[in-house]
């Protein structure tokens, strides 16, 4: 799942994308505010986390931009300011959540899977279809009640088409989200489905053919 992290500071952007990164998210990072409103504009993300304080366009003018573009990706602020009425303009902006520096990553991590979520209609971080449960905190799939071992990209893969469950979802959104920037072959994401088809079972992912993959709400 890809995530756009707009942060100028190389230290905080650094530890920020490690913990991403190891949480299953596909990172990209803008270092200032005219890139950030410009990749935000043209490219989908699960979600952005966004500082407000910026070089070139201030964070906050890049979430009104974005929202008066029609753009409806979830927003977590992270900003040194910490006053009342900072936080309720930056709601009011169009920001999903706020976060203070200093921070701590966990919060972090929650506050983000938690908006994300949301965006996608569901409301708990234990999703299941059928006897497939995948508990996002734990970074856990189990099938049945047994665990399945799955390689990052294998999780990767499962957590985005769960979390789009019941949508198909085309082949190059997958790529984008389980890959991220790297240049991958057109085959890459059909080899991994079946990887990922022989540890489950085949019926858990549909290929609609010329469209993309599905994930059954209610699978057969």
């Amino acid at each position: 799942m890809r995530i756009l992290l707009v942060e100028d500071d190389d230290r905080i952007a650094g530890d920020v994308a490690h913990a991403l990164t190891a949480s299953g998210y596909v990172v990209q990072r803008a270092k200032d505010g005219e890139d950030a409103w410009f990749l935000g504009d043209t490219e989908d993300y699960v979600a952005v986390v966004l500082d407000l304080g910026l070089p070139r366009m201030d964070g906050l003018a890049v979430l009104k931009r974005w929202r008066e573009n029609g753009r409806t990706t979830p927003v977590l602020v992270l900003t040194a300011r910490g006053s009342w009425s900072e936080k309720v303009e930056g709601i009011d902006a169009g920001a999903d959540d706020y976060l203070a520096k200093p921070f701590r990553m966990e919060e972090l991590l929650a506050r983000l899977r938690s908006i994300i979520r949301r965006s996608a209609g569901h409301a708990s971080s234990i999703a299941s279809v059928g006897e497939l449960i995948l508990d996002e905190r734990a970074m856990k799939l189990s099938l049945g009640g047994a665990p399945v071992d799955l390689s990052p990209l294998e999780y990767r893969l499962v957590a985005y088409l769960m979390l789009r469950r019941g949508r198909v979802v085309p082949q190059q959104e997958l790529l984008e989200n389980v890959y991220g920037q790297d240049e991958q072959s057109s085959n890459a994401i059909e080899v991994l489905v079946g990887r990922v088809r022989r540890k489950i079972g085949g019926k858990w992912i549909e290929t609609r053919r010329g469209f993309g993959y599905l994930m059954p709400e209610n699978p057969g």
